[in-house]
């Protein structure tokens, strides 16, 4: 597996988590959660969402354990991952987000560009933590263009 495999996994396992829990489809249960969750981020991980506002792990922790199954029509598609950065111990990548069918978010079929940051253990290591993920809308006539037929 190729250092850019494992962050396009990464990347698309924790929104097929999302997915899974806002729709439903996984489990209400402590280790799905932790799994699925938590486990993911470094301790300081910090979210900036195209609202601006800072939102620590533990800020989010709560709001997305609480909305299991609030959504069962969400989905999200992740498209253009690419890695603008690695050392031994960080990796640097860019990915777009399209959601469709998101309640919380206006408009509920949108599409950002996220930059995240993942720490990793050491060189060689494929296992990645978030540590940052800062998004930012895509322009209103990308999204209105987009294909959300996923």
């Amino acid at each position: 597996m190729t250092l850019h495999d494992a962050v396009r996994t990464e990347i698309e396992a924790l929104h097929e988590f999302f997915v899974g829990w806002f729709s439903g489809a996984l489990d209400r249960n402590a280790e799905v959660f932790a799994d699925g969750f938590q486990r993911r981020f470094c301790d300081d991980f910090l979210l900036v969402p195209p609202a601006g506002t800072r939102l620590a792990v533990a800020d989010l922790g709560g709001g997305v354990e609480r909305a299991h199954g609030s959504n069962r029509e969400f989905r999200i598609a992740i498209r253009a991952v690419e890695i603008q950065l690695q050392t031994p111990t960080v990796v640097v990548a860019t990915y777009e987000e399209w959601q469709r069918n998101a309640m919380a978010s206006t408009p509920p079929d949108n599409g950002r560009i996220a930059t995240v940051v993942f720490e990793r253990a050491a060189a060689d290591s494929m296992a990645l933590r978030w540590r940052l993920v800062h998004e930012t809308w895509l322009p209103a006539e990308v999204m209105a263009a987009g294909d959300y037929d996923f």
